[in-house]
């Protein structure tokens, strides 16, 4: 049922976006402008008794997306005026940058107290997760220079006029000066994300050798502030269809539907660059640990689609562990691989930040050397951490690094349009890397149970 309610909620909005085409091609198939509103306006209506029939949050972002175009076609002056409710929305996923970093980093650290007793185990899933996020990220970058989907953005008349922090050029030695924090809250202060990572995996390994009565406190509040941030951030997205529609409505209003050509473009990017990712680096991969393609497949098809549908691997990590532990891998090393991996193993995440931050700089015409790429890469390797669990907290992210290198943040107006379409997709190239994770080290262990591996199989033959 969820299947078929996805494929109607698909094909509603591919019939929107061939509407719009519509609106390009009017001259060609002969359409008068009244005929092609009221096309758009009868399936957008349809999109929207969907909608409240399915009373899901993704459904209402993908709705606010065709009609923020819409208004945008239609309403060009009106939708200009509508951006200050994007940049509300901008505002207030900023506000919880500091205290999910440092929460999320702080209890991922602190709450492996033993974890010096992990020995090779530990130390074989970091550096798996930073080999395998590192190629992620090479492809994200290699893809977007390949595709040049930012180069050709118009710029906004009037943007110059804006005031927009402007961060003079520094020498390596200061740029490697900075990423240490002087100052907790003015790193807080500014934004300065490095810093705050910093600070936190600092305190979070100092509280690794406190006694448990000292540290647990710490450990207790961490975790509560934690949570509160992630329904801070879930209250947050009751107000995305809001600021997702007049961000994309803004952006076709004041720049003109041909933007949407350069959205697609990178849109088209991302995907093609996951499926490489997938086909070159984790394929392989599978093959070398010598586990079926149809067994792993099979265990991580459920927990995929959730995370798919839902936009978060929070939402599938029951299911994924118990899934992982149903095809062989030992429960010990699910509940170590997973949850770790959830913070240090975010392949789709890496890829795609690497890739939309080289789109921002060349939507705004800023060029960047390929070092300086790989310099912001690896930044992103490390901020990136932590936040797996929250639903387009990519977003987060990457405004944060847009403001450390003193990057414009109006390309973001336009990105935020298909977030959620490009989130689905990382979200379950998350999710597919932490599955594989846990088998590698389980393999590499010498603790993957074969033999359970086969009955899951032959079960599901049976059940077929």
């Amino acid at each position: 049922m969820n299947i078929k309610k996805e494929k109607v909620l698909f094909f509603a909005f591919l019939s929107v976006i061939s509407c719009i085409f519509f609106h390009v091609l009017r001259n060609f198939l002969y359409l008068d402008k009244v005929t092609l509103c009221m096309m758009r306006c009868f399936v957008i209506f349809l999109f929207i008794l969907y909608a409240f029939l399915k009373k899901d949050l993704t459904t209402w972002i993908l709705l606010s997306i065709v009609i923020g175009i819409e208004i945008g076609l239609d309403l060009p002056k009106i939708a200009v005026e509508l951006r200050f409710l994007s940049q509300i929305f901008l505002r207030l996923i900023k506000t919880i940058i500091a205290p999910i970093l440092f929460s999320t980093l702080v209890v991922g650290i602190a709450s492996h107290s033993n974890i010096k007793q992990l020995g090779s185990m530990g130390w074989k899933s970091l550096l798996y997760f930073e080999v395998v996020t590192t190629l992620a990220l090479f492809i994200g970058l290699i893809a977007i220079n390949i595709s040049q989907a930012g180069v050709g953005i118009a710029i906004p008349s009037g943007i110059h006029e804006q005031h927009l922090p402007k961060i003079e050029s520094k020498t390596w030695q200061e740029t490697i000066l900075h990423v240490f924090p002087e100052n907790f809250i003015k790193a807080i202060y500014h934004g300065d994300v490095l810093p705050i990572v910093v600070f936190s995996v600092i305190f979070g390994i100092s509280m690794v050798f406190l006694d448990e009565n000292k540290r647990n406190p710490l450990l207790l509040f961490s975790e509560s502030l934690s949570e509160i941030m992630f329904k801070f951030t879930k209250i947050i997205m009751y107000f995305a269809p809001i600021g997702v529609g007049s961000a994309i409505a803004y952006t076709v209003g004041h720049m003109g539907l041909e933007i949407l050509y350069n959205l697609f473009q990178l849109l088209l990017t991302l995907y093609i660059a996951l499926f490489v990712f997938l086909l070159v680096v984790l394929f392989p991969i599978l093959l070398w640990i010598k586990i079926p393609l149809k067994g792993f497949v099979k265990a991580l098809t459920e927990p995929v689609s959730l995370a798919f549908a839902t936009t978060s691997s929070e939402s599938a990590l029951p299911l994924l562990m118990e899934n992982l532990e149903k095809l062989g891998v030992p429960r010990k090393i699910v509940a170590f691989v997973i949850p770790t991996g959830y913070s240090f193993n975010l392949d789709g995440t890496t890829l795609y930040l690497s890739l939309a931050t080289v789109f921002v700089a060349q939507a705004a015409g800023i060029p960047l050397s390929f070092s300086k790429q790989i310099f912001i890469g690896l930044t992103l390797i490390l901020t990136s951490k932590g936040v797996a669990g929250v639903p387009r907290a990519s977003l987060v992210i990457l405004l944060a690094t847009v403001a450390s290198f003193g990057l414009p943040n109006w390309p973001i107006l336009a990105i935020i349009g298909i977030d959620e379409l490009m989130d689905m997709a990382r979200t379950t190239v998350n999710v597919i890397g932490n599955g594989l994770a846990s088998c590698v080290i389980a393999r590499s262990e010498g603790e993957f149970n074969d033999q359970k591996m086969l009955d899951y199989i032959k079960k599901d033959k049976t059940n077929l």
